[in-house]
């Protein structure tokens, strides 16, 4: 049976895989789970409901707004607002349960609900399947009266997020110029507006809040504008958020782009020099790039790898009590601050180390060499045998030799795809496409 949830929620093309019926289903199923597992005589539940710019998400709130209250819950709508800011406000105001309407960085017929549990938290893979059974079994007797859910807009809990976001900038943004690229996305007001009141100076691309056109050519997962437009403006900086802006990545003042690998690195210097890298000890997946492992090799910091994927990450900087953990998409998460990957956060928190050093980004930024990195998908292939073919790990272990100290190699197979990923990285583009196209052929004569 497929899991209704993924690694990020529920999501799907909107009307089509996510309708307003299964929104309310769900909404309404999330609450019975929730009222079970507080305690007796709690009261009833609070949800803290925002959305990105997408037109669908006026539908979906509306179906979730529904549902929530019909199961006996009062609900505090903030609107268009980024995914952290209901991470946020959940813990602000004591909700039991947050509702983010957003696809992220997915193309604009996508949308996707994804729920926070008390204290801004991800909800447990157990608690989702409760929340997936719940949805298939027939529906319970709904409040009547007195008990039926009220809903009201709280946008003091979007101010509080604000004023959270400037309390955590290391030092004031004055004099740099940054260009934000908001992606027409859930930011496209908050994030500009943070910006000056930290001092910036802010030139605000894609902040129409045209959610017809989000993620469209723009923001994160589409840099070539934001790194023009930097060169125009004679910008210090430009940062990218995505749709919903838990994301962020940086273009210096050359146009040159600036990963979460080398905001990680930058980042982990930063936070050590202050006393506040616990244990020395950065989080990041297996597809980081090499040059960040040398880099924090270099400079006496710890690295934890992990499966790809921001929850992966969370749940090991959880497990250890550590401070900094991201992926290389610009997932960068602050535990010290935050509950949950912030774009914003991120990007305060690269100016703020910009400002405090008074050095240009590429110049912070150079911690880390990227090495070249290759990455081929080999599709129509049994994946789940990668880790079981002799021949594979033959081949895997002759490119690894081959590459010594100064390369990486790594297959995977896809979590949701019928293909299997090869990652080279080397010393040149030549030689990392050159093992990656062998090694894929190797592949797909092995696992065809």
């Amino acid at each position: 049976m497929v899991r209704l949830f993924g690694t990020d929620g529920v999501r799907g093309v909107a009307n089509v895989d996510l309708t307003a019926e299964l929104a309310l289903g769900l909404s309404a199923a999330a609450v019975g789970v929730l009222t079970e597992h507080r305690p007796p005589g709690s009261g009833r539940p609070t949800v803290v409901v925002g959305r990105d710019t997408r037109p669908s998400g006026e539908f979906l709130e509306a179906a979730v707004v529904a549902g929530l209250a019909s199961a006996g819950a009062d609900v505090l709508r903030i609107g268009v607002v980024p995914t952290p800011t209901v991470a946020h406000a959940v813990i602000s105001s004591g909700a039991d349960l947050g509702v983010m309407l957003s696809a992220s960085h997915n193309p604009m017929p996508d949308n996707g609900i994804k729920l926070f549990a008390a204290g801004g938290q991800k909800l447990p893979d157990e608690i989702e399947d409760e929340i997936a059974e719940r949805l298939a079994a027939p529906v319970p007797n709904r409040p009547t009266g007195a008990a039926i859910g009220r809903v009201r807009d709280d946008q003091a809990l979007v101010e509080g997020y604000a004023r959270f976001l400037l309390a955590a900038v290391p030092a004031a943004l004055t004099g740099l110029r940054v260009v934000v690229d908001c992606a027409q996305g859930a930011a496209y007001t908050l994030a500009p507006r943070v910006l000056r009141d930290a001092g910036a100076d802010v030139v605000a691309l894609h902040a129409d809040g045209d959610g017809t056109r989000i993620n469209d050519g723009c923001g994160a997962t589409h840099l070539q504008a934001l790194q023009a437009a930097v060169l125009e403006h004679g910008a210090d900086v430009g940062i990218a958020h995505d749709g919903d802006a838990d994301r962020c990545l940086a273009v210096d003042a050359n146009g040159e782009i600036v990963d979460g690998d080398q905001i990680l690195a930058l980042s982990a210097l930063g936070l050590r020099e202050h006393g506040e890298l616990t244990d020395d000890t950065v989080v990041v997946t297996v597809m980081s790039n090499l040059g960040f492992h040398h880099a924090m090799r270099d400079a006496g910091i710890n690295v934890v790898a992990t499966p790809v994927g921001d929850r992966y990450v969370l749940e090991a900087m959880r497990e250890r009590g550590l401070a900094l953990g991201g992926e290389q998409s610009g997932h960068v998460l602050f535990l010290q601050h935050a509950t949950t990957g912030d774009g914003l956060l991120t990007a305060l928190q690269v100016l703020g180390r910009m400002a405090e050093t008074q050095r240009p980004l590429a110049e912070l930024a150079k911690v880390m060499t990227r090495l070249p990195q290759v990455l081929v998908n080999v599709s129509g292939v049994d994946r789940s045998k990668v880790s079981t073919s002799p021949e594979l790990a033959a081949a895997v272990a002759a490119a690894a030799a081959e590459l010594g100290d100064d390369g990486r190699v790594l297959l995977r197979p896809s979590g949701t795809e019928p293909l299997v990923r090869v990652m080279v990285e080397a010393p040149t583009g030549e030689q990392a496409q050159a093992v990656a196209t062998r090694l894929a052929a190797i592949v797909r004569d092995a696992l065809g």
